[in-house]
């Protein structure tokens, strides 16, 4: 009686067990088309991030340009990220106006 190939046996029984989708070979990927970048969901987290700016409204922030000394510059850019929204909140407490929305 002739053996059985042993190395095909185990090979046959390999890819019984492997669907043929659990490895995809990232050389076969597609080219990313401005199409699919068009309707891609950028996300960080669960959180959806939309492209542009939200919609400001009436009570938008405007751009204006101050001169300010400069050690009350330093200080304020010292606070790091978000320091302009601090000078804007401190301006807002020292003339008691109430936030807008």
């Amino acid at each position: 009686m002739p053996r059985k190939n042993v190395k095909s046996s185990a090979a046959s029984t390999v890819s019984k067990n492997v669907a043929s989708d659990d490895w995809i070979d990232p050389d076969d990927a597609p080219e990313i088309t401005d199409e699919m970048l068009d309707r891609a969901e950028i996300r960080h987290g669960d959180v959806v991030i939309r492209p542009g700016r939200p919609p400001l409204g009436e009570r938008a922030k405007r751009l204006v340009s101050v001169r300010l000394d400069a050690d009350v510059l330093e200080a304020y850019k010292a606070l790091g990220r978000g320091w302009q929204t601090q000078l804007n909140a401190d301006l807002r407490r020292v003339r008691k106006l109430k936030k807008a929305g």
